[in-house]
């Protein structure tokens, strides 16, 4: 947890690697996942880098791997899941992956364009038999049988009879979709002005649509008309309305021999066509073993080149800069040796740490906290080395939650779904992925096995199990009532100060049971959770001024301490901690048993007496709404004259100080430089020190030696931490900043106090709404049985 409460210290450090061994170098920090390189080439162009070339190789290999997924998905084929996540191949063999990749590309796109024509072969053969059927039936029907039909498409057999005869009777057969027939018919009729006749029938089964490929239902036609000169026009018809024409024989032995020969071809064609199925499944089977191995390390290597792309190239070497924790700078050494002993260089690779303008934050999580830090850096991301709330937020961010969702039978349930996803995480991450919904929940799974835990926690302080209470611990509440007041008594009031209704002792764990019955459940309730979710709230507000003072005393800022810091808690506590005071007061001086029980003190109108320092006299209200303590306006009228007095403290203090400093400091700069003018005219200035001994570099070529994490010192380095700029100070703009801060956090105190209330109505519409569900859906059923009886009546 030391990790989680402030940020890693970091390292700049400077790279300079082997032409040889850069790539295995990249490739193994890669997998050590704790280095982020700087951009040392931000003003040279993407495509005019130095492994464009390389990366457009990678494309064209994703390319290939999103063609190969499709093709798996839209057959079915589930990819075998990896066992070990690859690592990242050498450089050498990008070039067996690429033919690999194309080979199979090759094969695949084959079979894909064989099947395919063989499907439209196919198709064409069935409805052509659909055809063949359907005329004969109808020739059968009418007895047509001697007269000399002319084919209608191209590629029919010739007519025995002239074409010139314009009144021999033309037939056109084939096949259209269904959704088309009516306008096939439509424009039939208008082009023919009705002289013609259609005869149709549907095709059992759906055929596939030659066009999109698409299954569809079809349906076969015959159109008989009188004149070639018409049958053009209807052919023309029939092919802007995207029907398929078939020739149909006009004898019934020539249509029987031509059934007969589509039947051996389709017959063969299934045979040919289960084959390149099974090739084609074998071809898939082979891709879906290796397709997620191939996915990582196409990936990994375009990460690499990417990478590469961010170094600056000095002749055969490259020169990096590079963000690394401080903590992991002897396993980033080792990888860089082991790099060059693998790649057999005998130059070795260097890491030179370098002073930084600035250092990133970086929070190391695992998979329990990632969650709570999403959450956080959602909101704002902490400066370098500050306090990372996300430690806090595992605790506060699901205790909050079930404040709000307290029922401890739907905690149970979000407990059961959180273990289910992390008991069977492995399984499940690979679907998880297709959706990024899911996938939200699935990385969100301990988020919510906390929820669930702290809602069981809430739920049984609430006493309230799928909105219903358990008398666990018996009842510390007495019924004295015979049955007949019972019955006769509509309501019926029970003096907690009497020790034979109330045993004076508080139920063990939550609320008693009792108040399930009572008409004022929702009165108490809402006064217990409303209290309580004002304290929850100032509570955490006070937990982040705390916080604020961990990180002043971290950073050394006295300054802020005392301009900052303490006026913020007395504002804080001066008014919502004395609200806090007096919630927790009533509760433990109102009892009962106290013989002033009947004049509780009303907390809202004493809060609003409070600011408009107005106070009620005994004959104008009721008791409650008097002071309740001696020296209570006193009190009050000063707490708030120390609010406000704090709200200025915070808006001046810190501009004022700063800006008395800075003419302290230029007053001082002043002198020293008269004294140096002076020093410089009577020939006694010497310096002290060597400005070309504090700057001294290596000769040119010659780079600096490397630096071991055992030979370097954080004392001798002070490396991390960045390099603080001196800029004029500008009062007007200190003095800005400190009113939106002061503003801010005045207005923030007010604003988050409500907020917070949020959790009490959100507490009660959730109990409500559960509450009343049995009765809604009961009511709900019996509505459909009377619509039910109704019907069958």
């Amino acid at each position: 947890m030391g990790s989680l409460f402030r940020s890693q210290e970091m390292l700049l450090c400077q790279m300079y690697l082997q032409a040889d061994t850069a790539f295995t170098t990249i490739a193994q920090l890669g997998e050590l996942g704790i280095v982020q390189f700087k951009d040392l080439n931000a003003n040279v162009n993407a495509f005019q880098r130095h492994h464009v070339n390389e990366i457009r190789r990678c494309e064209e290999m994703e390319r290939q791997l999103k063609f190969f997924e499709k093709e798996l998905k839209s057959n079915d084929v589930e990819p075998v899941e990896l066992r070990v996540i690859p690592d990242v191949p050498p450089q050498k063999r990008m070039i067996d992956l690429e033919a690999q990749f194309e080979s199979s590309e090759t094969e695949l796109r084959e079979v894909n364009n064989n099947l395919e024509t063989l499907e439209k072969n196919f198709t064409e053969l069935t409805e052509l038999q659909c055809v063949l059927r359907e005329t004969d039936i109808f020739f059968q029907e009418t007895q047509i049988r001697d007269v000399q039909m002319p084919m209608a498409s191209t590629g029919a057999m010739e007519a025995n009879v002239s074409d010139s005869d314009p009144n021999l009777i033309r037939c056109l057969t084939g096949v259209i979709p269904l959704t088309k027939l009516m306008t096939f018919h439509r424009l039939l009729w208008n082009v023919s002005r009705g002289n013609f006749f259609l005869r149709h029938v549907e095709i059992p089964t759906l055929m596939r649509d030659l066009g999109s490929g698409d299954l569809v239902q079809k349906v076969v036609f015959l159109v008989v008309c009188y004149g070639e000169a018409l049958m053009k026009k209807l052919r023309k018809v029939a092919e802007g309305c995207h029907a398929t024409l078939y020739p149909c024989p006009q004898v019934k032995e020539e249509r029987q021999r031509m059934l007969d020969e589509v039947a051996v071809r389709l017959t063969d064609l299934r045979t040919v066509l289960e084959k390149s199925k099974e090739q084609r499944t074998r071809c898939l089977h082979n891709i879906s073993l290796h397709i997620l191995d191939w996915d990582i390390k196409v990936l990994k290597l375009k990460a690499c080149f990417q990478t590469l792309n961010l170094l600056h190239k000095e002749g055969t070497n490259y020169v990096a800069e590079c963000w690394l924790p401080y903590a992991e700078l002897a396993n980033v050494q080792t990888v860089l040796d082991r790099s060059s002993e693998l790649c057999g260089s005998q130059v070795p690779s260097i890491l030179h740490p370098i002073k930084p303008d600035f250092l990133p934050t970086y929070h190391r999580v695992n998979k329990f906290t990632r969650a709570f830090q999403v959450i956080i850096d959602a909101y704002g991301v902490a400066d370098y080395r500050e306090v990372n709330p996300a430690l806090f937020s595992i605790v506060t961010f699901p205790f909050l939650f079930s404040v709000m969702f307290g029922d401890a039978g739907h905690g149970l349930l979000l407990l059961l779904f959180s273990l289910f996803l992390i008991i069977f995480e492995v399984r499940l991450k690979p679907h998880m992925d297709k959706s990024e919904i899911m996938n939200i929940i699935f990385s969100g799974r301990y988020l919510i096995l906390m929820m669930g835990l702290f809602s069981i926690y809430s739920g049984l302080i609430y006493n309230d199990v799928f909105s219903k209470s358990l008398n666990i611990f018996g009842s510390k509440w007495i019924v004295v009532y015979d049955d007949e007041t019972l019955h006769s008594q509509k309501e019926l009031m029970m003096n907690p100060s009497d020790i034979n209704v109330y045993k004076q002792v508080p139920y063990y764990f939550g609320v008693d049971p009792v108040w399930v019955m009572a008409d004022n459940k929702i009165t108490f309730t809402n006064s217990f959770k409303k209290k309580i979710s004002v304290i929850f709230g100032v509570g955490q507000m006070l937990l982040g001024v705390m916080l604020g003072l961990l990180n002043h005393m971290y950073f050394r800022h006295y300054l802020s301490i005392l301009t900052e810091f303490i006026p913020m808690l007395l504002f804080l506590l001066s008014i919502f901690g004395y609200l806090c005071a007096l919630v927790f007061a009533k509760w433990g001086v109102y009892l009962a048993i106290n013989d002033y029980y009947q004049c509780a003190p009303n907390i809202l109108i004493g809060f609003i007496n409070m600011f408009m320092f107005s106070y009620p006299t005994k004959e104008a209200t009721h008791c409650s709404n008097l002071t309740w303590y001696n020296g209570q306006q006193d009190v009050q009228s000063f707490l708030v004259i120390l609010a406000i007095l704090c709200a200025l403290w915070l808006l001046f203090s810190k501009p004022l100080f700063l800006y008395l400093r800075d003419k302290r400091l230029r007053g001082r700069q002043r002198l020293v430089e008269d004294t140096e003018n002076v020093n410089h005219h009577e020939g006694d200035h010497q310096p002290l020190y060597d400005p070309e001994a504090v700057n001294e570099v290596p000769a040119e070529g010659v780079a600096p030696a490397p630096i071991t994490s055992n030979a370097m010192s954080r004392s001798y380095y002070n490396l991390t931490a960045p390099v603080e700029h001196k800029e004029a100070f500008d009062f007007g703009d200190v003095f800005i900043h400190q009113a939106i801060h002061t503003i801010e956090f005045c207005l923030g105190c007010v604003s988050h106090t409500a907020s917070y209330l949020r959790l009490w109505a959100l507490s009660l519409a959730h109990a409500r709404k559960f509450c009343y569900l049995p009765i809604i859906l009961v009511i709900e059923e019996l509505k459909i049985c009377d619509c039910y009886l109704l019907f069958l009546l």
